[in-house]
């Protein structure tokens, strides 16, 4: 796995810095540095991570001049929402406000996370429960069916930004744990690259949260030369938000197509080494008139064709302003016999929280009011 952010010790860089922001590499670097053994950054990291320890000078197991080191370069920041709205289906919405980047231009961030409980057994006990994550303040994707694209980009999340959004989640829900977390919030996240396999790093190692990467699945809108480093330099499952058959139509609706078009996408897709039993995701939104045509399903069997691919057929959440309207419900699921007939496992995502905002396609935080 990469290493991320950053993988040489720079005592300047490091000076006040939260050490959420470091994986097992960078963090041995600077162990290194203060003349401790490298074995201490898995030491550290399990206070940190997977025993929740805020404070340098509770970590038993480290020398007390190590303790002091820590405390001298680093903190451990707590992510705490601003908001947090419940839906009629048990959904919850939190929204986090953040601070500027120091480099950007000044405007303070906002992101939302949803925690999503899915009740799947006859006695009403949950059989998952599901964060998504946001690893952008807001995107710079432009796609028009997304109110998050609205905002533009704001900023790139830290590792630490995007792992504090588990943290807190997981502290909401519990004793119950989650089962699956989906980097389908806000932003691009290949398009953050190196703070995200920093974060899922954290995520899946048995000293950090220890969640396995099976139940952990990337969304991307199609950045076509990430792919295959980040299929090898992950084990999480990858999304792609593909929406349309054709360059025509997709150029409409992700503008990223004029940069990557399908040919291209479709040519990373396959070119990844895929583990056997393993299939890429693609994710399409249903759109009234747009892209949900027979013709449409048609040539998308077409397209995905001798790909290892399920499609995840997503009915457009609206929200205020969007020029779009959702495909009738018979539509989207006609789409879906035609694809099912040509031999594609093809389900239908079901929308959660629609009520307050929290849909797919709906998160906007701090979105300007109209």
């Amino acid at each position: 796995m990469a290493v991320g952010f950053p993988a040489r010790y720079d005592g300047a860089r490091m000076a006040g810095r939260d050490i959420q922001d470091l994986g097992q590499a960078a963090l041995e670097a600077w162990c290194v540095a203060q003349g401790e053994a490298p074995y201490r950054a898995r030491q550290v990291l399990a206070w940190v991570h997977r025993r929740g320890v805020a404070r340098f000078e509770d970590m038993a197991n480290l020398p007390l001049r190590l303790r002091a080191r820590l405390a001298e370069d680093f903190q451990v920041g707590r992510l705490e929402p601003a908001a947090m709205a419940l839906a009629d289906d048990g959904t919850r919405k939190m929204v986090f406000h953040l601070p500027a980047a120091p480099a950007g231009d000044g405007r303070p961030a906002a992101v939302e996370s949803v925690l999503i409980p899915q009740l799947d057994r006859p006695d009403g006990a949950r059989d998952r429960l599901t964060l998504c994550i946001s690893s952008q303040a807001g995107c710079g994707m432009g796609c028009g069916f997304c109110a998050t694209a609205a905002l533009g980009l704001v900023r790139n999340l830290r590792p630490a930004e995007i792992v504090g959004q588990v943290r807190f989640a997981q502290t909401l829900a519990a004793p119950e744990r989650l089962t699956n977390v989906v980097l389908m919030g806000m932003g691009e996240p290949l398009a953050n690259y190196e703070a995200v396999v920093t974060a899922l790093e954290l995520l899946t190692a048995e000293w950090g949260y220890a969640i396995s990467p099976r139940r952990i699945t990337v969304s991307t809108v199609g950045l076509a030369p990430e792919i295959p480093r980040f299929i090898a330099e992950t084990r999480v499952n990858l999304a792609v938000s593909l929406h349309a058959p054709t360059d025509r139509q997709r150029e409409r609706l992700v503008p990223v197509n004029r940069r990557y078009p399908l040919a291209v996408l479709l040519q990373a897709c396959r070119d990844v080494p895929l583990p056997r039993r393993k299939r890429i995701t693609f994710e399409y939104v249903m759109l009234a008139g747009e892209n949900d045509t027979d013709t449409d399903a048609h040539a998308l069997v077409t397209l995905l064709h001798g790909l290892r691919a399920k499609v995840n057929l997503i009915p457009w959440n609206a929200f205020p302003g969007a020029a779009f309207t959702p495909s009738p419900r018979s539509r989207v699921l006609r789409f879906q016999d035609i694809l099912r007939q040509h031999g594609l496992t093809a389900t239908i995502r079901e929308s959660r929280g629609g009520d307050i905002q929290a849909a797919c396609g709906q998160l906007a935080a701090a979105r300007p009011a109209a």
